[in-house]
């Protein structure tokens, strides 16, 4: 299945992923806010206020689709699909829009993503598909929430103190507890959706 950032006319183009620099260093964050095509520069303003400060512990790598370019060494406008799964895998921490195909990938590299959802009230999205979702994942504990500049702070320099705690552990990342997280993701998926279209809900239960 193809990536949610993946672009099939830039396959050949796989971003330039920091390495890290010295022993002091704490490794990478991977910011990934997919292809839709509207502007999140609200995210891309909060990490270009966060970094600086931070710059000499970690990497931070951007994927900001169509947002404005940050003033961020590192950032690309999209990721190929091999691009994206280096990065996934090299990666600290994982940041992300609310996008179900790019949660679950940062979770099937044993991620526990930290999610900003795109606001439509901003004209980031076209609906609130995205804040109900990431609601509903995180009062799962399948991601970290934050809706605020505040809380994104908190979560990044939480995760950099303890990025264990923002990882899948291997007693939580064998097949069948992968396999169960996917499950109750989808079912968070098919609630929403049946919700929005209950027409399609009574057709799936008279098959």
């Amino acid at each position: 299945m193809e990536s949610a950032l993946s672009r099939p006319e830039l396959s050949n183009h796989a971003a330039r992923i920091p390495r890290q620099r010295s022993a002091s260093r704490t490794g990478t964050i991977l910011v990934a806010v997919g292809t839709d095509r509207h502007r999140f520069d609200r995210l891309i303003g909060w990490l270009e206020d966060w970094y600086p400060p931070a710059a000499d512990r970690v990497d931070l790598v951007v994927q900001y689709g169509h947002s404005r370019t940050p003033d961020i060494a590192g950032a690309t406008a999209f990721l190929d699909h091999d691009a994206l799964q280096r990065a996934m895998s090299r990666a600290s921490l994982v940041v992300c829009h609310g996008g179900p195909a790019t949660i679950l990938e940062a979770r099937r590299h044993r991620h526990l993503p930290i999610v900003v959802p795109r606001d439509p009230a901003l004209g980031e999205h076209v609906d609130d598909h995205q804040l109900l979702f990431a609601r509903r994942l995180a009062g799962a504990g399948l991601v970290r929430l934050c809706e605020s500049q505040a809380s994104l702070v908190d979560a990044l320099e939480a995760g950099l103190r303890e990025p264990a705690t923002f990882g899948i552990g291997a007693d939580n990342g064998t097949d069948a507890a992968r396999q169960a997280a996917v499950a109750r993701v989808g079912e968070i998926i098919e609630g929403l959706i049946s919700a929005a279209n209950p027409r399609r809900t009574l057709a799936r239960r008279t098959r």
